[in-house]
């Protein structure tokens, strides 16, 4: 695996590394040891898939609360995705700045988002699959979220929003438990 930092401090793209020959490629897309190696978090407890039926479906920006703060790991399997993180620690230097990476089926990217750091994604084509790999096991009472157009961030999005769910669009606008 290739880590790649963002501007998000303590988020990475991670690139497959494909070992080719006349079948096809091999790659590892997954390493514990990589990631520790790098200080970063490797436990996988429970992994999960989305799937969007058409191009514009904005998911996000998600996050959990304390304790339940989660590590996520996201990879488009199918379709794609310009896929979104907002840095909500307040004692980050990249506190409330975001950045996006395109993910998609293609270039077989995956995202590294730390914890205490909302995610979100808009897809970019119909019928888009993707996974997470999460360090914490969803917990519904920890579940929070950002709007999506949100002034704290004033992110960029590439495309208007076609399809957004209730509870995504009316997630209350940022304020920090200090501010």
């Amino acid at each position: 695996m290739i880590l790649t930092e963002t501007p998000i401090a303590g988020a990475f793209i991670l690139d497959i590394e494909p070992l080719e020959d006349e079948r096809g490629f091999f790659a590892r897309t997954f390493c514990e040891d990589e990631l520790r190696a790098r200080g970063l978090e490797a436990h996988v407890a429970q992994c999960n898939v989305s799937w969007n039926r058409v191009r514009g479906t904005l998911r996000g920006l998600h996050y959990q609360s304390a304790p339940h703060e989660e590590t996520k790991i996201v990879r488009c399997t199918r379709g794609g995705i310009w896929d979104v993180i907002a840095d909500l620690r307040t004692d980050s230097k990249t506190y409330r700045q975001w950045t996006a990476v395109e993910l998609d089926h293609e270039n077989r990217r995956a995202l590294y988002v730390p914890r205490g750091v909302a995610h979100g994604f808009i897809t970019t084509s119909d019928d888009t699959e993707v996974l997470y790999m999460m360090s914490s096991r969803y917990v519904e009472t920890a579940a929070r979220g950002v709007p999506w157009d949100d002034p704290a961030f004033s992110i960029q999005w590439p495309i208007a929003p076609v399809v957004i769910s209730q509870r995504d669009r009316n997630y209350p606008r940022w304020a920090a438990p200090q501010e």
